[in-house]
């Protein structure tokens, strides 16, 4: 008869299975082969930047590939990067299983290293008093060593590393752990904030928040459910676990992993933080920001305008190009200049917002254009004389893409050259957009109305366009509901031009061309044909920059 196991055997045994990489993974082949594709890109962006959140779904082994990282730190010399690394959960269990795992990592691939032992960590109290926290330790030949803390320190003073917060929406008083956490960085420490979220009101996402709007330095990884089956999380476990392999099977268990979290599956799974689908501006803080002496263009073309004569048609242009040209003749060309279009045909607006960027990189509107059933080729034509009016100053354009927007995305990238990533040249940019367009480019534009550098325009219609963008499934965006009276819908068609604007003012400059000229010794030296016209679609001598601010 077997005996029955006492405590500490017990552990011991659980601390071996824990601490043994398993056996369906070959260490042999080297750790990018056992890390996932989205486990492996955390790790590649904690090794270039000294502040990253990641924003993650449950059960993905993020920690389990964390701990990879926290054991190839401290088991690095110095000139490696090598450091000291402090993980800090929030109870028992989170550092016991951390340490396990840093322990199966440094059995595969750094043996020089210590088993795992338990010790008192020195914090301090409310008043200042010795306080002692039960931790876990791990030391390397290196001369680091990677603690777990079972709760939360009051203090990081003394300490210099890599600190890693797990699941760090769950902690009390996160803000004044990060504040402390963040003097680390001034010696060269890391800091990596890892959870799921838990409100939108919580200081893990506004962190997020924080970063994506460019407030707070810092890279921001996001990993959803569908992200990690997408790189093969359900084969990994099928792997591990023994579990069936097919397509038949896996979609069953991401069937029975959505129905047990049920309603909560969008903040447990899909990183997207509860209470987050109120108003995105506020009527008061709109309006106080539209200070700026900048008109308001319209045409509304009526609906048989294509059936009618070229002598009619020209003649209903007539009255709103004028306005148009007497508006650009008005134009400062001191200032830089960056457009946004969004293009709609027939059942909204077509909206181009045009922003100047003042010597303290203040946004300020120039003009903006509404079009109301107005074909392609007059958009063509009508964005297109904006664009010439300021291409001296010109630092791009972004245009909606999606749908017949391309038309006219592409007719200007034949004029001014079309954009295709950040580090290319061209000033137009088409942009088709996404849950990540909006998620990672709506951030800069409310902290720009929050910080006051960005003045518009007064109209009440651009208010409304404003106020209807709201945040869904965490995501700022225009939800599917149009506004206004008497037929004449709007779609938040204005909040989406501005949103390109303000994205086209903030693209990098991009030196596109370069030719070296010798200066002529005499007037006699300079060939005739300098002084004559240049063709516009001739760059001028030397350095051409593409791109913005």
């Amino acid at each position: 008869m077997a005996e029955a196991l006492t405590d500490a055997e017990w552990d011991e045994l659980r601390a071996e299975s824990r601490q043994t990489l398993p056996e369906a993974l070959d260490a042999s082949r080297g750790l990018p082969a056992v890390l996932l594709r989205y486990q492996a890109k955390l790790l590649a962006t904690t090794a270039v930047t000294q502040l990253v959140v990641c924003e993650k779904s449950r059960r993905i082994g993020m920690t389990w590939a964390v701990a990879a990282d926290a054991t190839l730190t401290a088991g690095s010399q110095r000139a490696a990067g090598g450091m000291d690394v402090l993980y800090i959960g929030y109870n028992l269990d989170m550092a016991r299983e951390f340490i396990d795992t840093c322990a199966m990592w440094a059995r595969a691939f750094i043996p020089a290293a210590s088993g795992v032992e338990e010790f008192l960590f020195k914090d301090q109290g409310e008043g200042g008093e010795d306080k002692d926290i039960n931790a876990f330790r791990i030391k390397f030949a290196s001369g680091y060593e990677i603690v777990a803390l079972t709760s939360k320190p009051r203090s990081l003073r003394g300490r210099q590393g890599f600190v890693i917060f797990d699941e760090a929406a769950f902690h009390d008083e996160l803000a004044e752990l990060l504040k402390a956490a963040m003097a680390l960085l001034m010696w060269g420490g890391k800091v990596l904030v890892i959870s799921t979220h838990d409100g939108a009101d919580n200081p893990f996402n506004l962190l997020v928040r924080d970063i994506r709007s460019g407030e707070r330095a810092g890279e921001v990884v996001t990993v959803t459910f569908e992200d990690a089956i997408e790189d093969g999380l359900y084969e990994r476990i099928a792997l591990t676990t023994g579990k069936s392999d097919t397509a038949e099977a896996k979609q069953a268990w991401i069937d029975s992993i959505m129905a047990f979290y049920g309603q909560d599956a969008d903040e447990e799974l899909h990183c997207i933080p509860k209470a987050g689908s109120g108003v995105w501006l506020s009527a008061p803080l709109i309006e106080a920001r539209m200070t700026a002496e900048a008109p308001v263009l319209t045409l509304e073309l009526p609906g048989d305008y294509l059936q009618r004569t070229d002598a009619d048609r020209a003649e209903l242009m007539r009255p709103f190009m004028a306005e148009l040209e007497a508006a650009l003749s008005l134009l400062d060309l001191e200032p830089h200049y960056a457009a946004g279009f969004d293009f709609a045909r027939v059942a909204d607006l077509s909206v181009l917002s045009l922003l100047s960027i003042e010597k303290n990189l203040h946004r300020r509107e120039a003009l903006s254009i509404e079009l109301r059933n107005v074909p392609g080729q007059e958009q063509i034509a009508i964005v297109g004389d904006v664009l010439s009016s300021v291409r001296p100053r010109l630092l791009g354009a972004a245009f909606d893409a999606t749908g017949m927007g391309w038309i006219v995305a592409e007719e200007m990238g034949r004029r001014f050259g079309l954009r295709e990533n950040e580090d290319s040249g061209g000033l137009i940019w088409a942009i088709k957009f996404s849950e990540d367009w909006y998620r990672q480019h709506m951030p800069p534009l409310k902290k720009a109305f929050e910080d006051g550098t960005l003045w518009l325009g007064p109209s009440d219609d651009h208010v409304t366009d404003l106020r209807i963008v709201r945040e869904l499934r965490g995501v700022p965006r225009v939800p599917p509901v149009r506004t206004g009276e008497k037929g004449l819908k709007r779609h938040g068609d204005y909040a989406i031009g501005l949103a390109l604007a303000h994205f086209a003012s903030r693209m990098r400059w991009v030196q596109y061309d370069y030719r070296a000229v010798s200066a002529p010794t005499s007037a006699g030296d300079v060939p005739d044909e300098a002084y004559a016209p240049r063709p516009w679609y001739r760059q001028p001598l030397g350095a051409g920059l593409r791109g913005g601010i």
